[in-house]
C-alpha cells in the first residue's frame, strides 16, 4: 500500500514526523519535520517536494 503524500500548505490529518519525499522519484529524504494535526505543512527545501508520515505521534 503506497504512502499518501501532503503537499506544503496542506492541513495535517495526524500529529507525528513526516520525512521530505522527492516529487520526482517518490524517494525519502533524510530530512523529516514534526508536524501537529491541523497545523499546515511548512514549505519543503525545493520546489515539488511533499511529506510522507514516518512516525505518528503516540497519545497516551
Amino acid at each position: 500500500m503506497a504512502k499518501r503524500t501532503f503537499r506544503p500548505g496542506q492541513r495535517c490529518p495526524k500529529s507525528g514526523q513526516y520525512v521530505i519525499v522527492s516529487a520526482r522519484t517518490g524517494k525519502l529524504t533524510t530530512v523529516e519535520r514534526t508536524v501537529v494535526q491541523g497545523e499546515p505543512f511548512p514549505p519543503t527545501p525545493k520546489q515539488g517536494q511533499g511529506y510522507q508520515l514516518a512516525d505518528p505521534t503516540k497519545t497516551s
